[in-house]
This record gives structure tokens, C-alpha cells and sequence, in this order.
């Protein structure tokens, strides 16, 4: 399957490989790319699915439940529904990981909708963040955000 789009989400990049419509809505792929000095817009869980992260270049620093994991080239991460997660890239190079998300509950358009809010300039609106994510069945992990 060819890129379809690349979705710009502050720093990062997303590139969907395989959406729900293409699964029988089974499991959704993407590679992210996450320069040196970037991090996930805000930690958070989902609810619904869980999601599965495999490095393929740099090393990305997840944070899972509180507990540090460093996702290289060939390593994994599982990342279970309702859990707590984020990450940071801390290293001197760009990371870049395949997420697979199972079963597909997420595509492209909660990136899309999280990019415009993201990428409109000065700091994110929260409030608008929080209503993507309620949306899209994820919750975030803040002090009185639900």
C-alpha cells in the first residue's frame, strides 16, 4: 500500500500504511516520526484499544504506567487499553516507529483534527484537544481533563 498523506502533528509525522477499512477494521498501522527534542502533545490512555510499537530508526523514550522504555531499531513496546503513555525522543537523533493499533478505532482523522489544533499556533487549546480525544475514545492524563 502507497502513502497516502504524511500528516504533520507539531514536530511529528504520520504516515498511515493501513486504516480500519482496509482490515476489516482488525488493526490500523503508521509510522511516526519523531525529531530529536519531541514528544507526544499530551500523555494520555485509550480506552478501547490497545497499541503495539516497534522501532525502526533512533530511539524513542516511551513512558508506559510510569515506567521508562527505550524503543530502538527492533525493539517493541505493548501498550495495553486503559494504560497510561507518552513519549519523548531525548537522543540526538530522529526515532522513527511503525504503531499498530488493534482493533482500527483510530485513523488518520483523529490526527488530521489533533494537527489543526496543534499546529494553529502558540500553545494547543486544551479544551479543544480534550474533545478530539473524548471523540476518538482517548482520555487524557491531566489533572481535571475528563
Amino acid at each position: 500500500m502507497q502513502t497516502k498523506e504524511l500528516i504533520r502533528l507539531g514536530q511529528i509525522t504520520i504516515d498511515f500504511l493501513l486504516e480500519g477499512k482496509d482490515t476489516n477494521e482488525q488493526l490500523a498501522m503508521f509510522e511516526c516520526v519523531a525529531p530529536v527534542g519531541s514528544k507526544a502533545p499530551l500523555p494520555h490512555s485509550h480506552k478501547d484499544y490497545d497499541e503495539t510499537i516497534y522501532g525502526l530508526e533512533g530511539v524513542l523514550t516511551f513512558t508506559v504506567n510510569g515506567v521508562k522504555i527505550d524503543v530502538g531499531a527492533g525493539n517493541t513496546c505493548f501498550i495495553p487499553r486503559g494504560v497510561v503513555h507518552g513519549f519523548n525522543n531525548f537522543t540526538q537523533q530522529d526515532a522513527k516507529i511503525l504503531a499498530v493499533i488493534t482493533p482500527a478505532l483510530i485513523g488518520p482523522d483523529y490526527f488530521k483534527e489533533t494537527a489543526e489544533i496543534v499546529n494553529a499556533g502558540g500553545p494547543p487549546d486544551i479544551e479543544k484537544l480534550k474533545a478530539v480525544f473524548k471523540k476518538y475514545g482517548i482520555v487524557p492524563a491531566m489533572p481535571n481533563a475528563q
